[in-house]
């Protein structure tokens, strides 16, 4: 191990899933001297986590590029063939596209598959403690200071790299030392609260499932094992103080009928665990040009994260380790920050025909499956109807879902016309009309009577969905912080939001017209 006079290369804080496949990823590129790599985890043991099960076809393929395919191998993953969202007993079959496939599985079993695979890399020294602070000299960051864990003693230590890089995860003990006064903190949408089903019967076998409730939100569910199934009950704040007694009556009884049994057992037996479900835009980083520290920047959850509904979050982990192993092995030396920053700049762009389209897709589909409002409930209706038209109306979504394709305008396109196809829905279909008790309920489609007031909350439901939309893209097009007093953000926000409406309303009548 390299001491304090000799110091490593890079230093990478968190063994999770960005560290371990970037130490990996550093150690195996090709260079005339290896790199010296420490990857500093507090604590080895495998971890137990409710998120971090589900990889989509599009990590798959980028953990393969990393050279590390097998980790998914012996720890009893379960292939992932697509999806299908219920409302009810109606259920929907959306299929990823021919050839490709995901994999679930235990969280803390594929984590020390990637452990494993970072100790037996080249030049990695895999060091269980845990990093207190980072070591700082003329405003550049040098390295960290650490208690060491042992048998006998807890020994402080301090480690020396030419850079640092922070993977700490969700709950970053580091983001705003490094991000400095542009550092932008997690916005909470909801919690996550997780139990695991035994045996459950999944309408699919081999698919996630998606359950669409009134006056709750979606429930998630996918086989991590041969006999376990994940469960995910989103649950809005305030939290219910008896979440067991919540999850049984208001959410249970609007679960497809085969279901309900296992996950009744499972409520009644297991341990609920929550997590909340975050969102955390992306800044440029780079050093003080930037506001940020030089010789040091942040990757996966503790630089940028989305909601876990549409588990997208290892999948954009993985893809950026492949943009930054190619951009860093570019760089001779790693104390030269003049090359350092400009490969973040570069990588900061590159990663965003992945990063943003499911950064985007994953909280615009939330804000759609999880509505609750009027407006929101009619583009709800509508996206259900418009995965029931088949056809490129699912193999278009779900193929951004699955990070196959790659593109925020695609996304734009189905987004938008999931709107446009709701209002087409609701002057045409028809709905249920609630009668007086004990007499049965009846399906009447809209009178021309109700036409007018159709059509003002048409253009309700139209700007909804741009306020849904918009905002989400426009933190992907920034690269500064939001709480910068920047008049750049501040005309282009004030110009963009008007820009958009025309621009959706050109859409929409262009897509009346074919």
């Amino acid at each position: 191990m390299p001491n304090s006079k000799t110091p490593y290369d890079v230093i990478i804080i968190g063994a999770g899933v960005a560290g371990c496949s970037l130490a990996h990823a550093l150690a195996s590129t090709p260079r005339k001297e290896p790199l010296r790599i420490a990857l500093v985890e507090r604590s080895l043991e495998e971890p137990d986590r409710i998120v971090g099960e589900l990889l989509q076809p599009g990590g798959v393929m980028s953990l393969q590029q990393l050279g590390l395919e097998h980790c998914l191998e012996e720890i009893d993953s379960i292939p992932v063939h697509g999806y299908c969202v219920t409302e009810k007993e109606k259920i929907v079959h959306i299929p990823y596209p021919a050839g490709h496939k995901g994999r679930s599985f235990h969280h803390g079993k594929f984590i020390t598959n990637l452990r494993n695979a970072a100790k037996k890399a080249k030049g990695v020294d895999v060091i269980e403690a845990t990093v207190n602070d980072l070591i700082e000299s003329d405003q550049r960051i040098i390295g960290v200071a650490a208690t060491k864990k042992n048998a006998t003693d807890n020994e402080k230590i301090s480690l020396y790299a030419h850079l640092v890089i922070v993977a700490d995860g969700c709950f970053s003990n580091f983001r705003t030392k490094v991000m400095g006064p542009r550092v932008c903190n997690p916005v909470t949408k909801s919690y996550f609260v997780g139990v695991i089903l035994n045996d459950a019967t999944l309408p699919y076998q081999y698919h996630g499932t998606v359950c669409l409730t009134e006056s709750a939100g979606p429930v998630l569910l996918y086989q991590i094992g041969t006999h376990d199934t994940r469960m995910l009950v989103d649950v809005k704040a305030p939290v219910p103080s008896d979440l067991k007694s919540h999850i049984l009556e208001k959410v249970v009884p609007q679960l497809p009928s085969s279901l309900r049994t296992s996950v009744t057992d499972a409520l009644q037996e297991g341990n609920l665990r929550k997590m909340p479900n975050s969102f955390l835009p992306s800044v440029m980083q780079g050093g003080n040009e930037f506001g940020t520290k030089e010789g040091v920047f942040l990757v996966g959850d503790a630089w940028n994260m989305r909601h876990p509904l549409t588990g997208g979050g290892m999948t954009v982990a993985f893809n950026d380790i492949v943009i930054l192993r190619d951009i860093l092995a570019q760089v001779g030396d790693f104390s030269r920050w003049d090359e350092i920053r400009e490969g973040l700049r570069r990588w900061h762009w590159d990663r965003k025909s992945l990063a943003s389209t499911v950064n985007i897709l994953s909280v615009a589909l939330y804000d759609l499956f999880g509505a609750n409002d009027d407006n929101l409930e009619v583009l709800r209706t509508g996206c259900f109807k418009y995965f029931e038209l088949g056809g490129e109306c699912v193999n278009g979504p779900v193929s951004l879902l699955a990070a196959v394709i790659q593109s925020p305008a695609t996304l734009f396109y189905h987004f938008f016309s999931v709107a446009f196809y709701s209002i087409w829905v609701m002057f045409t279909h028809p709905r249920l009309l609630e009668r007086a008790p004990g007499s049965k309920p009846r399906l009447i489609a809209p009178s021309l009577a109700q036409y007018p007031f159709l059509f003002a909350k048409a253009i309700i439901v139209i700007w909804t969905a741009i306020l849904v939309f918009v905002p989400l893209l426009w933190t992907e097009i920034r690269w500064w912080s939001p709480d910068d007093k920047n008049a750049r953000a501040t005309v282009l926000f004030r110009y963009g939001m008007p820009v958009a409406a025309l621009a959706t309303v050109a859409f929409g009548a262009f897509r009346l017209t074919i």
